[in-house]
C-alpha cells in the first residue's frame, strides 16, 4: 500500500480531548499524544469543533512531513489482548480496609476497586 497523505489520514490515531478552563477561554483542546501532546494541538468551542480543527492541522502537518521526507509515526498496535482480570496480592489489613470502605459506600469490592483505580489512572494522565 502506498503511504500517501490519504493513507496517514485514515490511520486510527488516538485523540485526547480535554476541557479548557473557563478562565483560559473555555472550550476543548484536542491532541494526538503519540505525536507529541503539543505538536498537533487544536481547540474549539465544542468537542466537534476541536476535533475538526485537529483534523485540518493533521492534514497540513502530514502534507509538510511527506514533502520533506520525514517519517510519520503510525499508531501503535495493541499486540496484547486484555481479559479484564488480574490477581493482586496485598496485605490483609489493606484487604480489610477495602472491603469495609466498599460496604460503607454500598458497592461491591470489585466495583469499588475499579472506581479507585480508574480515578488514579486519570489523575496520572493529567
Amino acid at each position: 500500500m502506498k503511504k500517501d497523505l490519504n493513507y496517514y489520514m485514515s490511520l486510527p490515531y488516538i485523540v485526547e480531548l480535554k476541557p479548557i478552563p473557563a478562565e483560559d477561554g473555555g472550550g476543548f483542546s484536542a491532541s494526538i499524544p503519540q505525536l507529541g501532546r503539543c505538536s498537533l494541538l487544536a481547540d474549539g468551542e465544542t468537542i466537534e469543533e476541536a476535533v475538526k480543527n485537529l483534523e485540518q492541522i493533521k492534514r497540513e502537518r502530514f502534507s509538510e512531513y511527506i514533502q520533506e521526507g520525514l517519517i510519520i509515526p503510525e499508531p501503535e498496535k495493541d499486540e496484547q489482548a486484555y481479559s479484564g482480570k488480574f490477581v493482586v496480592r496485598l496485605p490483609k489489613y489493606l484487604h480489610r480496609e477495602l472491603v469495609l470502605t466498599a460496604k460503607h459506600n454500598d458497592v461491591s469490592l470489585n466495583q469499588f476497586i475499579v472506581s479507585v483505580l480508574a480515578g488514579s489512572v486519570e489523575s496520572h494522565h493529567a
